[in-house]
């Protein structure tokens, strides 16, 4: 199997390279890659201070009134959205980097994107429910 740059040997280094340059959307990419790193990191350590200092030892009752908390409710909410998108993007740089069977990528592509998407709302889903006393 010959790769997309590889198909014609007779074909010029820049006629080769044809399509594989950028599609004007890799700053932003790598941009939002480094902005859920950051919001990431800064999620998790409330998370984790949260854990240590509220949660550790706590009973059923007393986590759900935890987690019911609109402030802790919203920002439990931002960090599940922060770290699946944060994930999505990272899976599709691998994607793409690795994969170069053109019909695979693009169906390993939606599944990422329909995988994390789903399971984001999933996340989202529980937490609203314990949230609202469901």
């Amino acid at each position: 199997m010959k790769l997309k740059w590889e198909e014609s040997g007779l074909k010029a280094p820049l006629a080769r390279a044809k399509g594989l340059g950028s599609a004007k959307e890799g700053s932003e990419h790598w941009f939002m890659q480094r902005v859920t790193a950051i919001s990431n990191l800064i999620l998790m350590a409330w998370l984790i201070w949260s854990v240590i200092h509220h949660v550790v030892g706590a009973s059923h009752a007393d986590f759900t009134a935890w987690l019911a908390a609109p402030v802790n409710a919203i920002l439990m909410i931002l960090a599940v959205i922060s770290v699946f998108y944060h994930a999505a993007l990272g899976t599709q740089v691998i994607t793409e980097d690795y994969v170069h069977h053109e019909g695979l990528k693009m169906i390993k592509l939606i599944g990422i994107k329909l995988f994390f998407f789903g399971a984001a709302v999933a996340c989202i889903f529980s937490i609203m429910k314990v949230a609202f006393g469901g």
